[in-house]
Order: C-alpha cells, then structure tokens, then sequence
C-alpha cells in the first residue's frame, strides 16, 4: 500500500531538507500515543531512528537509513523499516524535498508499508494516513507557507 502527501513550503530545497533533524521530528511526533525518541542518529544512509510507543501501543520502532542524495532539482532520504509495531510487517517511507522555485519547495512524504496480509493492510491504511496528514500543517507552520 503506498501513501503519497505532498505539501509545499517555503525554502530553497536544499536548506529545506538540511532541517530534517531531531527538533523537526520531534516537531511531527503525533500527540497520541504518546512516544519517546530513544535514538536519532541523523538522515543519513547509516543512520538510526529508535522510537519507543507508551500506552496503549507499547511498541518500540526503529528505522535505519538506507539512501540518502541530493541533486539539480530534490533532495532525499529513505528510512526502512528493521523492527515494528504490530501489525505492521514492511515500511519504507521516502522524504523527499523538490525544488519549485529557488524559495519554494514541496515535501513529499513517499509512504510504503504492509501488514501480514492484505485485508489488515486495508485496515492499517486509514490509521497511516491520519497519522501522516498533521505533517502538512507542521511543515507549513515550521518552514513557511510556499507561494
């Protein structure tokens, strides 16, 4: 099942997606439930995200960083998902900057993911997306609204 958000910011691309750090995730953590960031290594291929799940998930998730590269026109980095929460079994989720213009740029949140089988991957997909479409807000209100 994929999931494709895009949401345009303020910013030229690259100075953009060099504030995809620790205060911006921080930043897009959901309310609900609630979560501690055990590791955050950085967006680099290598690089590790630990997040631990409080009540009533009580889940852990970490992340590594498998590609990371810039260019001409976007920037990115992919986190793949090495240990998650029931009932997701794949996840591989692409951050990608594109340049608009030299001070507008679109974050596209390239989403992923499985569960064990089709139908609870069905069922998963309302909760990803409700969980993802808060980012459009904080991106706009942490980078500037694009023109």
């Amino acid at each position: 099942m994929n999931i494709q958000l895009k949401t345009k910011v303020k910013g030229h691309y690259k100075d953009i997606m060099a504030r995809f750090d620790r205060d911006l995730f921080e930043a897009l953590a959901p309310g609900f439930p609630p979560m501690e960031i055990v590791e955050f290594s950085g967006s680099r291929k290598g690089d590790k995200v630990h997040i631990r799940f409080g009540a009533p998930v009580n889940a852990e998730w970490v992340s590594l960083i498998t590609e990371h590269g810039v260019d001409e026109s976007e920037a990115y980095f992919v986190d793949e998902g090495m240990k998650l929460p029931p009932p997701l079994s794949y996840w591989k989720h692409r951050h990608i900057v594109r340049k608009i213009t030299e001070d507008t740029s679109c974050i596209i949140d390239d989403i992923t993911f499985r569960g064990p089988n089709r139908l609870l991957t069905w069922l998963i997909y309302p909760g990803i997306l409700l969980g993802f479409y808060p980012r459009k807000k904080i991106y706009r209100a942490y980078f500037g609204k694009g023109e």
